[in-house]
């Protein structure tokens, strides 16, 4: 089967943005690190179980970024450095949010015609991600990822003790027995794959409902490579032989630590024999089958702001309309 040039464009990858040079090398400066604290154009990123505070600007998202003064007390994350200006994360509760509030939170919608000019509310990337700007994703990604690992990673693996933060957030450090403690990612594959008829394979959990479906993909095991990992999560979970594995690009996914490796992979069978530990439902559809279940309602695909979303995209070789 051909690979059209279209095949290798996988579009914008909303949690894939970012503006923020990272500036590394100032991490481990502590003289900088509090001058920069201690400066009034510094901006800071409060962020509290991963979400933080957005406002409605126009027809965008704009994150609410507070003077060092502003900022509660917290654990600090060095961002980075864009013209100038220092970015810090704030693990901290929300100003203004309940403390615990997780049912009754108020969450940006992701259409904004509801929500009042100016309002500020408390949201997380999996509603704002894709309305936020370049500059303000790349921060909220950045910091819930951390947020996350550090939540995880107090103590120390080795002897228990409690670790402290230190390299402007990017590394933990025992006091007791000094080992080092770093930011983990755990690369996952994400895989669109097709037969020889251009059919694409989308399937559902059994912890999702009826009609909402995706692509399939699973991690990467300890001393395997990203194609081997496709082949053998695709066989897995629907019993389906695939070759060809193609990489068309990556996204961070902090839910807590994920970046998902996007691939296409071509079906050399096509028989179905989903797993039932993971998998309730696979089916084959063509673009028209697709576009059909779609305008019916019987299915809905995932938000753009995932990767799954623009693999699917880009082999329909259009926008899709029917978010979960």
């Amino acid at each position: 089967m051909e690979t059209s040039t279209e095949e290798q464009l996988i579009g914008p990858l909303l949690l894939a943005r970012g503006t923020i040079d990272r500036s590394s090398a100032l991490r481990a400066d502590n003289g900088w690190l509090e001058r920069a604290w201690n400066d009034p154009a510094t901006r800071v990123l409060v962020i509290d179980d991963g979400r933080t505070l957005v406002r409605k600007v126009g027809d965008e998202v704009g994150a609410v970024l507070l003077t060092t003064a502003e900022a509660p007390p917290g654990e600090r994350y060095l961002l980075g450095v864009d013209d100038g200006v220092a970015y810090f994360a704030v693990a901290a509760s929300l100003p203004g949010v309940p403390a615990g509030d997780v049912h009754g939170r108020v969450t940006i919608p992701m259409s904004l015609g509801d929500t009042p000019e100016g309002e500020v509310v408390a949201a997380g990337l999996r509603q704002v991600g894709g309305l936020l700007g370049d500059r303000d994703a790349g921060l909220l990604v950045y910091a819930v990822a951390l947020e996350a690992w550090h939540t995880t990673h107090e103590y120390c693996p080795r002897c228990g003790a409690r670790t402290d933060v230190e390299a402007g957030g990017h590394i933990r450090v025992c006091p007791r027995d000094g080992s080092q403690h770093f930011p983990r990612v755990d690369p996952a594959v994400i895989m669109l794959v097709r037969d020889d008829d251009d059919r694409c394979l989308l399937a559902r959990g059994p912890q999702w409902p009826q009609g909402r479906l995706s692509i399939l993909a699973g991690f990467v095991e300890p001393g395997e490579s990203l194609e081997h990992a496709v082949v053998r999560e695709v066989a897995e979970e629907v019993g389906v032989e695939v070759v060809n594995p193609r990489y068309l690009g990556s996204q961070p996914w902090p839910f807590p630590r994920s970046l998902m490796l996007g691939f296409f992979a071509r079906a050399v069978t096509t028989t179905l024999t989903p797993d039932a530990e993971e998998i309730a439902e696979a089916r084959w559809f063509s673009r028209a089958e697709l576009a059909e279940a779609l305008r019916s309602g019987e299915v809905r695909l995932p938000p753009p702001v995932s990767i799954a979303r623009r693999l699917i995209e880009t082999w329909y070789g259009a926008p899709l309309a029917g978010d979960w």
